[in-house]
């Protein structure tokens, strides 16, 4: 579900879970064990997250979750919010190379890098939780304030709008778009240039710069997380997955 490659010192972590990469359990502790196991080796300078095919992650898998239940929702909730504080917190530079459709969860994925990339054509990247029916945990809001412009904020987390590349770049979701066939190459040469810092100088710069989130995110994520919980279990809410499911089968 997650292969992993390493060259000269750049990892490379790519999502192959099924068609669309979707985040169950399965592979939010797969991508957590790889995200720790890259931090402790001295050899990986920097690593780069992408997908495989046409889609870098259509988000939480929703298919799951309703087969899954209250149990389900209240184990998995949990789980999302660690991944993304170790993705966003991880000392190491990580560069987001989005080759396709990037939803939701892995919207936020790919705002949790330090740099990102987004191919050219088709994909499209935001964030429709609230039209599919169910609330993200904080830590997701608190990174997308983080790596977007605020005055897009509300615009991106209300409306649900994905938007192409070119839209993408221009509401700082994403910093550079990439001809398709060189997105990798894009992608490894800046991994290339955020590892040639100075290790030390580069974790702590990184760590300045995103304390205020973490420590927005260790203060309320927990006291927080019981409302987002109770909204994912809720009839209405499984009931407006089902037909934002069923929407998305008809297209």
């Amino acid at each position: 579900m997650l292969q992993i490659t390493n060259h000269t010192g750049i990892t490379t972590l790519r999502l192959d879970h099924g068609k669309v990469h979707a985040l169950d359990l399965e592979l939010l502790h797969a991508l957590d064990d790889a995200l720790r196991a890259f931090e402790e080796d001295a050899g990986a300078r920097a690593a780069i997250l992408t997908g495989t095919g046409t889609v870098f992650s259509a988000g939480v898998d929703l298919y799951r979750l309703l087969d899954g239940g209250p149990e389900y929702a209240r184990a998995y909730v949990p789980v999302l919010s660690d991944t993304l504080r170790h993705l966003f917190a991880t000392s190491k530079p990580v560069v987001a190379a989005i080759n396709g459709h990037a939803i939701a969860g892995g919207c936020v994925l790919a705002e949790a890098c330090d740099y990102r990339l987004m191919a050219d054509g088709d994909g499209t990247i935001g964030v429709p939780e609230l039209r599919v029916g169910i609330p993200f945990p904080l830590v997701a809001i608190e990174i997308l304030r983080f790596a977007t412009s605020t005055k897009h904020l509300q615009e991106l987390v209300y409306r649900g709008t994905t938007y192409l590349s070119p839209q993408a770049r221009e509401r700082g979701l994403v910093d550079e778009v990439i001809p398709t066939g060189k997105l990798m190459q894009r992608a490894a040469a800046v991994a290339e240039r955020l590892a040639s810092e100075p290790t030390g100088r580069f974790r702590v710069t990184k760590r300045q710069l995103r304390a205020p989130v973490l420590a927005a995110i260790d203060a309320h994520d927990r006291e927080t997380a019981a409302d987002v919980v109770s909204e994912w279990e809720r009839p209405e809410s499984l009931a407006a997955i089902q037909a934002y499911l069923a929407a998305r089968r008809g297209k």
